[in-house]
């Protein structure tokens, strides 16, 4: 039988994904431009989600008055590199992302398995969103950025600036850019295989 496997990826880009990729809490004056960013949404975009919902939802802040209106709701801690970041991204979840199925899932009529059942979706909004926003993360590192995400913030305040209508909620923030080499942490030490994993 024929295996249709890839090699695994040079330990470089491995470096650069997982060993040594930190979360920056500084960064450099170095601006990303419009067509970085979108080099970004066209990498992250292929990463898989639920019935292909794709729910997430992303503002790029980047100019100073964006910046200005999340200030706001940050915690003190992460006004500072949220400021330094190059750009600083919300990451959204669409509460009524199933109204795209009948494009994004053509196999069959997921919609109204979702439509009628507002835990539902909102758990997969939530749980895909995630993973979208991770997703992000991989690729901005792939795209030689930094990045640093933050739990840090008032939901209520950025849902009342950025998304008045209540349609999408905010699920988490991420600062990009480069990294200043004074924001780089030493790294925690990670669990062992053992300690969260069973091979049944």
């Amino acid at each position: 039988m024929t295996q249709n496997t890839q090699p695994p990826l040079a330990s470089d880009a491995l470096n650069r994904l997982f060993r040594d990729a930190r979360t920056v809490h500084a960064f450099q004056p170095v601006p990303v431009s419009d067509e970085t960013i979108r080099q970004l949404y066209e990498l992250l975009k292929w990463g898989p989600t639920a019935f292909n919902a794709q729910p997430a939802r992303y503002l790029f802040l980047r100019s100073p008055e964006a910046k200005a209106r999340l200030r706001p709701a940050l915690s003190s801690g992460n006004l500072a590199q949220t400021d330094a970041a190059a750009v600083t991204v919300i990451v959204a979840q669409d509460s009524r992302f199933y109204e795209h199925l009948p494009q994004q899932f053509p196999v069959y009529d997921a919609k109204p398995l979702f439509e009628g059942n507002a835990a539902l979706a909102e758990a997969t909004a939530f749980r895909n969103s995630s993973l979208q926003g991770a997703y992000l993360i991989l690729a901005a590192r792939s795209l030689g950025l930094d990045s640093g995400a933050q739990s840090g913030f008032d939901p209520g305040k950025v849902n009342a600036e950025f998304f008045p209508d209540g349609r999408y909620q905010v699920n988490f923030i991420i600062n990009l850019g480069v990294a200043d080499p004074a924001g780089i942490h030493p790294r925690g030490p990670r669990l062992d295989f053992d300690q969260v994993g069973q091979i049944l």
